[in-house]
């Protein structure tokens, strides 16, 4: 309460230099002008395949990193794995259109190093053409280019108190001379955490149950540098080199009590301490060249990189029985290795000035990985004590898009996309193996009739296909602070789906739309007994899922654009019956319920340079088998103070602080239902310090809006 009431004072502060510094002269306040009111474009904007939250000089950015803002984004939501999805389903995470190799909290952990100065904008694809590499909807992270001559940057000093403090620091230079473009970042961040966690485990056949309290606080110190070198040819020739590297040194305790009934009746109690210590290391390196004839509107890109990703835990696991009263010991050494290398090739073609536009290209992906784990203790438990798992696949891709526009107001696009991969694994001690090769055709069909300028009408269609990850298939037994053991599962397939997507826009103001998806196959996280051991591992199950989903969203911009008020809500409705049936699921069979946000910003208060922003979300746990068990009311209120004289800013960032979220969801197998209660470490008060230096002039990062919205490029 100290450091809100300390940042709130502070923040008053600032407030009372803006009213002294008001008494000016002219000229400062035609400069201050000039730092304010840059951006026209509203905050959030709805297009035919995406929804584009416009983020380049929103007040949304101060004190916030990349991951801070994507959970703000409008259709976005973080599931407590971490997972990042867009309308409940997973997604394709893409940075300035190159797929990031980042899943989960190793995503999570990448984008809290890139910070939100960085950001142009956030786009949510939620019909991508055949280009992307993708399992639902696209992400697609843009950020600043900054193009005018010498150098220039920014420093943030960012302090965050939550249960525990946290730290971050970040540099920013870019050097741009005539055709040569240098851009450097740096970042550095000291992060603690806390959460606390409720399990319950309860298995249909012989009535029993686990209940496990748990509490545990981490530190993650993470280091990170990326560099991005391009150079003009010509007015239509780049080449350029992007060099990324992140680590991060873990550290975390566990703390869990744990009681076990049968039948109602007491069996066992137990109290485990859990310690972990691990180093997460990744490079990524690409290498570019790009044609753009702006004229003719003819694109060649051509990329060819490496990713190398490398995650060491140790855990060591103390557990202490009351009943018998007893000791037990065991410790795990896991060394995750990804080794990705690609290929990459993009062509875009207009065919005449009224022909359309047709856009060919492929890619190469090889990936060759490997997991080492060890287990020595007292208590192994019919886990295997070592094991070296080995996973290596090449997937290649072509796709071919064709656009075309008919009587200025029926905007067309079809699209193929085939994949075809060839994958084996195998354990080296176990000598378990699988070899396996398949391919798809993926589909994509757009089209939009505008009506008049306030009316236009858009559908599209999309099969995906989603492929498992590859440590999702390492069978090595673990144990977890939930008293529970997990591995993956060699037998996992891939899952089609396919998803009709309908939208209706009036005066480019409100939308109305309309999701349908299904598939016959769903790939979810269950619950197994295994030689008396509790085990969860993610698993392919049978039985028809549809969703239905409906969306109304409105963007406004009220006393000259100054404030800019994004609302959107959705209904959802899910029908699981014959999947719960054919899988012996006791959840409910449909399930409806509202989800929604909404994003407020002020620019230039009182013309004093001040920026507030307010965004809250309702959010829903209903995930596949997996049912919530509560609604999470999300909310974020920022305030920042720009000095345009010193381009200095400050902020104040208030973090959930009316309520704490929580997840709060069961899951349901034919064994039995875990439930899984975790209060989450976002809430809280953060405070922010940004210094900026050259001229911050920026245009965006993409190509252009023709091959955007006219069903071209993306």
């Amino acid at each position: 309460m100290k450091i809100i009431t300390c940042s709130i004072a502070l923040l008053m502060g600032a407030f009372t230099m803006a009213q002294v510094t008001n008494d000016t002269i002219k000229k400062d306040e035609k400069e201050i002008e000039a730092v304010t009111l840059t951006a026209r474009k509203p905050t959030v904007e709805s297009k035919v395949d995406r929804t584009v939250f416009n983020v380049a000089n929103s007040s949304i950015l101060a004190g916030n990193t990349t991951w801070d803002v994507l959970r703000m984004t409008p259709l976005i939501s973080i599931d407590n794995n971490d997972a990042v999805k867009a309308e409940g389903e997973s997604v394709t995470v893409y940075i300035n259109d190159r797929k990031s190799v980042f899943t989960g909290k190793e995503l999570k952990e990448y984008l809290k190093t890139i910070p939100a100065d960085n950001l142009m904008k956030i786009e949510v694809i939620t019909s991508p053409s055949s280009r992307y590499e993708t399992a639902g909807s696209v992400i697609n992270i843009v950020l600043k280019r900054r193009d005018d001559e010498g150098m220039k940057g920014s420093v943030t000093f960012n302090n965050r108190q939550q249960r525990k403090n946290s730290q971050y620091t970040n540099l920013n230079l870019n050097y741009h001379k005539k055709n040569f473009t240098q851009t450097l970042s740096g970042s550095y961040s000291d992060n603690t955490y806390v959460q606390k966690s409720f399990y319950e485990n309860s298995l249909y056949k012989d009535n029993s149950l686990s209940q496990v309290n748990n509490e545990v606080t981490g530190r993650g110190k993470s280091p990170s540098f990326s560099s991005t070198s391009e150079f003009e040819l010509n007015d239509k020739n780049n080449i350029g080199l992007i060099l990324e590297y992140y680590q991060s040194k873990n550290t975390s305790t566990s703390d869990a009590d744990g009681i076990n009934y049968l039948n109602n009746q007491f069996q066992n109690s137990y109290h485990q301490d859990q310690d972990v210590a691990g180093t997460y290391k990744a490079l990524g390196t690409n290498l570019f060249y790009k044609y753009y004839d702006k004229e003719k509107n003819r694109i060649l890109d051509i990329n060819v990189g490496t990713n190398y990703n490398s995650q060491q835990n140790a855990n060591t696991f103390l557990k202490t029985f009351t009943a018998p009263p007893k000791t037990e010991l065991l410790e795990t050494n896991s060394h995750e290795q990804m080794r990705n290398y690609y290929v990459k090739v993009d062509y875009t073609q207009p065919l005449g000035k009224s022909w359309g536009t047709f856009e060919v290209g492929g890619k190469m992906d090889f990936n060759n990985n490997v997991i080492p784990n060890d287990a020595n203790g007292s208590y192994l438990n019919n886990i295997r004590k070592s094991d070296v798992f080995h996973y290596e696949d090449n997937i290649n891709s072509l796709y071919a898009n064709y656009s075309k526009t008919f009587f200025e107001k029926l905007e067309t696009r079809v699209g193929l996309r085939y994949e075809h991969i060839d994958l084996k694994m195998r354990q080296d001690v176990a000598g378990t193996e699988r070899k396996d090769s398949y391919g798809a055709f993926l589909p994509n069909l757009l089209v939009k009739y505008t009506f008049s300028e306030k009316f236009d009408l858009s559908l599209t269609y999309n099969k995906n296909l989603w492929r498992p990850w590859y440590s999702e298939f390492n069978p090595f037994l673990l144990p977890t602070n939930e008293g529970t053991y997990s591995r993956g599962n060699m037998d996992l397939e891939p899952n089609p789906s396919h998803r009709l997507y309908m939208k209706f826009g009036f005066k480019k103001k409100y939308f109305l739309s309309a999701r349908y998806t299904f598939t016959d196959q769903d790939y979810w996280t269950t619950l197994k007994e295994e030689n008396n051991l509790l085990v969860t591992l993610p698993s392919n199950l049978n039985g028809k899922v549809q969703k239905y989903y409906l969306f109304a969203n409105t963007n406004q911009s009220f006393f000259k654009n100054k404030l800019n008020v994004n609302v959107g809500i959705g209904w959802y409705y899910l029908d699981n019956h014959d999947f719960n049936e054919k899988n012996n699921l006791k959840g409910d069979k449909y399930l409806s319920y509202l989800g929604g946000s909404a994003n407020l910003s002020y620019t230039n208060l009182f013309n004093k340079n001040i920026n507030l922003s307010a965004w809250v979300e309702i959010a829903n746990q209903n995930n596949g088998n997996s049912y919530g068990n509560k609604v999470n009311v999300f909310h974020n209120i920022s305030a920042t103070k720009i000095f345009p004289k010193t381009q200095m800013e400050v902020s104040l960032q208030l973090m959930n602080i009316f309520q704490r979220p929580n997840y709060d969801a069961t899951s349901y197998s034919e064994y039995g239902t875990v439930r899984t209660s975790s209060q989450w470490d976002w809430y809280g008060a953060s405070i922010s310090f940004v210094k900026r230096f050259g001229n911050q002039k920026v245009k965006s990062n993409t190509k252009t809006d023709v091959e955007k919205n006219g069903g071209g490029g993306k």
